[in-house]
C-alpha cells in the first residue's frame, strides 16, 4: 500500500455517474462495441484517480448486462449489480497484491488461465488490469502471450496513467483510448457538485494530484491541511527562516509522497509566476529543485533514508531568492 493509499478507502462510483472528461471515450467504446471493432484488448490510457478503473467496470457493465440501452448498461440488473460488487464469476481483476508493489507472474498465468475455460454467462470472459504499468518484466511477458493468442471471446482491459511504462510489444497490440488530463477547474467543479463546497479540492489535487476519483475517497480534509501547512513551510524555508534538518526528520517520518507532491506543485506554482513576469526568481534554481523532487517522488515507494532525500531538497529550497517585481 503506498502512502498516498493509507488515506483512501475503496469504493465505486454508480455505473450512471456523469464524468465529462471520459463521456466521449464511453461514446467511442460504445460504438466499437456496436460494430464489432472493439477487438481482445483495450488499453485505457486514464489514471485510475482520474476515473480510469471506474471506465474499465462500465466497460465490462455493458458487455454482460442483460438489459442494456443503446449506450450504456443499465446499472440495476443482476449482471450490473455483480460487476460493481465483484462478483461477477467471469470478470477477474490484477492489481498488486496486499503490500506487493507489483503485478507478478504468477497472477498472469492464473488470469490467462481462467480465460481460457469457458464462461458462465454469455460466453464471455473480461480480465481488469489495473494499474497496468505495475505489470513486472516477467508478467509483461507471459501478458504477451496472451495477447498474442487471445481465448475464445476473452477481453483484456489495461488501465495505466504511464503507457510509456508498458512494453511496446504489450502496447502494439492493444486498441487505445485515452484523453488529456481535465483543467483542473472542470475536476474541482466536478468534486464540488458530488461532494459539496466544505473542503478546498485545490489543496487535495495539490497533494494528491489532479485525480478527483482518489480525492472523493480520501480523507480530504486532513490532506488539505497537510497541503496548506507545507505551502506555509515551503515559504518559510525559501525565504530562509525554516530549518531545513529539522523540517526533514518531521516530514521523512510518514506522508512522504504527499509532501513530494507538494513541494513538487508549489515550485510549478513559481515557475509559472516566473515565466509570466508576475515573480522574479532564480529560475535555473527553481528548476533544479523541481529536477530534485520529480526524483525525489521515484524514491516514494523504496527504503531510501526519506529525511536526508527531503533534506536535500529543502536545502536546495532554502538557497533561493525570489521576491515580487515592483508594480
Amino acid at each position: 500500500m503506498t502512502e498516498i493509499e493509507r488515506h483512501t478507502s475503496k469504493g465505486m462510483l454508480p455505473l450512471d455517474t456523469k464524468i465529462p472528461w471520459l463521456t466521449g471515450l464511453q461514446q467511442s467504446l460504445n460504438d466499437a462495441i456496436e460494430t464489432d471493432r472493439l477487438g481482445h484488448a483495450v488499453l485505457i490510457q486514464v489514471d485510475p484517480g482520474l476515473g480510469g478503473e471506474w471506465l474499465a467496470t462500465w466497460l465490462a457493465a455493458r458487455l454482460f448486462c442483460s438489459a442494456p440501452s443503446a449506450t450504456k448498461p443499465c446499472g440495476t440488473c443482476l449482471d450490473c449489480r455483480r460487476v460493481v460488487s465483484d462478483e461477477q464469476p467471469d470478470l477477474m481483476r490484477l492489481s498488486p497484491i496486499e503490500e506487493s508493489k507489483e503485478i507478478r507472474i504468477d497472477q498472469v498465468r492464473e488470469m490467462a488461465a481462467e480465460l481460457a475455460l469457458t464462461g458462465h454467462g454469455r460466453g464471455r470472459k473480461i480480465a481488469v488490469i489495473t494499474p497496468a504499468e505495475r505489470l513486472n518484466r516477467n508478467a509483461a511477458n507471459a501478458l504477451l502471450k496472451t495477447l498474442e493468442e487471445p481465448a475464445g471471446s476473452s477481453l483484456l482491459l489495461l488501465v495505466t496513467g504511464e503507457p510509456s511504462r508498458l512494453p511496446a510489444t504489450v502496447q502494439s497490440r492493444c486498441a487505445r483510448v485515452g484523453i488529456s488530463v481535465p483543467p483542473i477547474e472542470e475536476l474541482e467543479d466536478w468534486l464540488r457538485a458530488r461532494a459539496g463546497n466544505g473542503i478546498d479540492w485545490k489543496a487535495v489535487m495539490s497533494a494528491i494530484g489532479p485525480r478527483p476519483f482518489l480525492a472523493l475517497q480520501a480523507e480530504a480534509e486532513a490532506i488539505a491541511d497537510l497541503q496548506r501547512e507545507t505551502a506555509r513551510a515551503l515559504d518559510q524555508v525559501a525565504s530562509g527562516a525554516l530549518d531545513p534538518v529539522e523540517t526533514a526528520e518531521a516530514w521523512g517520518k510518514e506522508d512522504f509522497a504527499l509532501r513530494i507532491n507538494c513541494i513538487e506543485n508549489w515550485l510549478v506554482t513559481r515557475i509559472r509566476d516566473w515565466a509570466t513576469g508576475k515573480r522574479q526568481a532564480q529560475a535555473e534554481a527553481l528548476f533544479a529543485a523541481l529536477d530534485d523532487a520529480r526524483e525525489a517522488r521515484q524514491w516514494a515507494e523504496t527504503p531510501i533514508n526519506k529525511p536526508l532525500a527531503l533534506e536535500r531538497l529543502l536545502w536546495r529550497l532554502n538557497a533561493i531568492a525570489t521576491s515580487r517585481r515592483p508594480a
